[in-house]
């Protein structure tokens, strides 16, 4: 998908869509080897320096914005709220892992939900995160402002039984810092949001239960 970049998607001099596509790929691979080292008994702060030597040890150029995971009612939480307290991962637990990470000067940025034990809701809850997600990204392909792609994501939400986030609604990546373009949130953006520049985010609440799942991509 190519349209013509608005200033709210303007890019710097090292930008390479190939590059995003590898920070992209890096930035999973780690989510996913950060995810495996969690285990029940483990506080979110122990979980916080655990995926910080994972990520110091695959060789990152640095953090760009600070790495989130969060146990339990904690997912709940926005980027921008801190934790309750330093809980402990249970037995049956659910969790998030969030991370924006600099790979080659590009902004890689991911997160996923993942469940310890056997709730059954709470797997319901992380696999319909990633469903949300895909749904909206394959409407993105069709060619809709990202205005709409919220408001789709809105009524999906509902409809599958789970309350969407709409606090939470996406924003800008490029080449290391993309801040300085400010492009805003791709739920506020007009026109056809261009591909290797937004985050798609998705953040869901279970209905009645405390707790809730996130999920978010490079839309490539």
């Amino acid at each position: 998908m190519t349209t013509a970049l608005s200033n709210k998607e303007a890019v710097g001099e090292r930008y390479v869509l190939e590059t995003m596509r590898h920070a992209q790929q890096m930035t999973w691979e780690a989510v996913e080897r950060i995810a495996r080292a969690m285990v029940p008994g483990m506080r979110e702060s122990e979980a916080q320096l655990r995926g910080k030597e994972i990520l110091a040890g695959m060789g990152m150029d640095r953090i760009w914005h600070p790495l989130l995971i969060r146990f339990g009612a904690n997912t709940l939480k926005t980027f921008k709220q801190r934790s309750e307290g330093d809980p402990q991962l249970a037995e049956n637990d659910i969790f998030f892992v969030d991370m924006g990470v600099v790979w080659q000067g590009h902004e890689g940025d991911a997160g996923a939900t993942f469940t310890t034990g056997s709730d059954p809701e709470m797997i319901a809850c992380a696999a319909a995160s990633k469903t949300l997600f895909t749904q909206v990204e394959n409407l993105w392909r069709k060619g809709v402002a990202g205005t709409e792609l919220y408001q789709y994501a809105a009524d999906q939400a509902q409809a599958m039984g789970w309350k969407l986030n709409l606090d939470i609604k996406g924003h800008r990546v490029s080449d290391f810092p993309h801040a300085i373009h400010r492009g805003g949130d791709l739920g506020d953006f007009e026109a056809l949001p261009n591909a290797g520049l937004w985050i798609l985010e998705i953040q869901i609440a279970h209905p009645e239960r405390p707790f809730g799942a996130f999920y978010e991509d490079l839309l490539i």
